[in-house]
């Protein structure tokens, strides 16, 4: 006998998830917004292939390379799976000589990261990216990178707080604690776990795993345990003869002297917390670098950094999703593909994990998303054939009206049955044949047990008779009001 074949798993291979209903809705909503800010700035789109030549993707990451998906030899080009959605697009860049253009890509991107779906933190996960590329004046296009931080979150109406810091003056602050050149890299990526660990255990890392001497571990701790206002952090680098006197550092304060000024003119300077200890562990970023955190509403500290305690742990993942969005000012990656540099500085958001709160803060108080607006049902005696034909010609009238309808796809369908497909609809278009030999159906507002203002008490239950001429306005005057029942 032929043994048995093997049971398959039916489930979503381990870091991915399927979409549907009301999350792909709201989804789709985090879309819509986010691509209406872009589109605001003058954003371009673009899309690129799943897929990279591997040689494009190496020496970009850093540590992080290790996350990458290469792809089997199939006799070709090596190739993996992209990780982000900005070394394709210096890529592109490259090979179509572009030397300016403000471009914006949503799509999914792919990490062999360890997952925790419900913290948003994913395998196959969707970025979207809005760059400026192009040799512009200091800072402009980075305080324009934040203003359309600022305006996403606003249009989303989630509080936020923005994680700033500068490359330049971090490796200044390294160099001035006494790391050496070769061990910046390294170093850094060790401190950029700060927000998610605490300093004995960085400073553990950084001097058992990256050999690093204990009183220089020390030194770089007084550092970039520090953050604050940019007006306060400028000041407080500014205040140390030994910081100031670096080179790299006085160029990084120069850059965020002006984005002070700047953040203060578009209105975004209150959501910014300069944070000595943000490094981004990317290895392509050159100058101005960012988190976005949610601010949650009871959190402890000024700038919203620090998460409250929750005795409760309802909305405890939604909470501790990490960064929302990030990015950077990366100067030189383009001129890794091609001959010449094109600046570029860019802010990448992170949907699934801005989906994971928003659905946290919806909970149940909106129920199911209501994907239909009107139901069109049929009733009759015991000569009732069902009228389909009839309840095609109402649905395409609602169809070609824009209005959201469904019937059922039965020829002869029970009451009941209907009703019940029903119990999500706000609407119902009820047909009988004696209203439809005098042009009319019914109008019924579900789930109040009445519709609209009848002036007969026999109607009261059945719902408002209208003419199939009338029944188009009808709907849409019902559908715009505020005092259809929540379903």
């Amino acid at each position: 006998m032929a043994s048995k074949e093997a049971k398959i798993s039916l489930k979503a291979p381990k870091g991915t998830r399927d979409w549907s209903g009301a999350d792909l809705l709201l989804r789709d909503h985090v879309f819509e917004t986010i691509t209406n800010v872009f589109k605001l700035h003058g954003g371009t789109p673009l899309d690129t292939p799943v897929f990279e030549l591997k040689e494009i993707l190496a020496g970009k990451y850093g540590e992080e390379a290790r996350l990458i998906y290469n792809l089997e030899d199939q006799g070709g080009e090596l190739c993996a799976l992209r990780y982000d959605l900005t070394v394709p697009f210096a890529r592109w860049l490259a090979m179509n000589n572009v030397q300016q253009i403000k471009r914006y890509q949503i799509a999914k991107v792919y990490r062999r990261d360890q997952p925790a779906i419900a913290r948003g933190r994913m395998r196959e996960f969707y970025q979207c990216d809005f760059d400026i590329a192009g040799a512009y004046d200091p800072m402009i296009p980075d305080a324009e990178i934040l203003r359309v931080i600022s305006e996403t979150f606003d249009a989303l109406d989630q509080e936020i707080t923005i994680k700033l810091n500068h490359r330049r003056i971090l490796d200044g602050l390294f160099a001035v604690a006494g790391v050496p050149a070769e061990k910046t890299r390294p170093i850094s990526s060790a401190v950029d776990k700060l927000d998610k660990e605490p300093w004995d255990a960085v400073k553990k890392e950084m001097v058992e795993q990256k050999g690093l001497p204990e009183e220089v571990a020390d030194k770089i701790g007084q550092y970039v345990l520090n953050k604050g206002t940019l007006d306060e952090m400028i000041q407080f680098i500014k205040s140390d003869p030994l910081l100031f006197a670096n080179d790299e550092i006085k160029a990084g304060i120069a850059d965020m002297e002006l984005l002070t000024s700047y953040s203060k003119e578009l209105n975004t300077f209150d959501k910014i917390s300069f944070d000595l200890s943000l490094a981004r562990g990317l290895d392509y970023y050159t100058g101005l670098i960012f988190e976005v955190i949610q601010k949650p509403p009871n959190a402890k500290d000024a700038d919203g950094t620090r998460y409250p305690d929750k005795s409760s742990s309802k909305n405890q993942d939604a909470s501790a999703v990490g960064s929302i969005a990030a990015g950077g000012r990366y100067d030189n990656l383009v001129g890794m593909y091609g001959k010449k540099q094109i600046p570029c500085v860019g802010i990448s958001f992170g949907v699934d994990r801005i989906f994971t709160i928003l659905k946290a803060r919806r909970g149940e108080k909106q129920g199911r998303a209501r994907q239909v607006d009107v139901y069109v049902m049929a009733f009759g005696g015991k000569e009732f054939d069902g009228l389909l034909l009839q309840r095609m010609s109402v649905a395409r009238q609602l169809w070609e009206a824009g209005i959201r309808a469904e019937f059922s796809a039965k020829v002869k369908p029970r009451l009941p049955q209907q009703f019940k497909a029903a119990e999500d609809v706000p609407l119902a278009v009820i047909l009988g044949q004696d209203e439809l030999a005098e042009g009319k159906v019914r109008l019924k507002v579900l789930g109040t047990g009445k519709g609209g203002e009848e002036k007969d008490d026999k109607d009261k239950d059945q719902g408002q008779l209208v003419s199939r001429d009338d029944l188009v306005q009808e709907v849409k005057k019902l559908l715009q009001t505020n005092t259809l029942p929540i379903r």
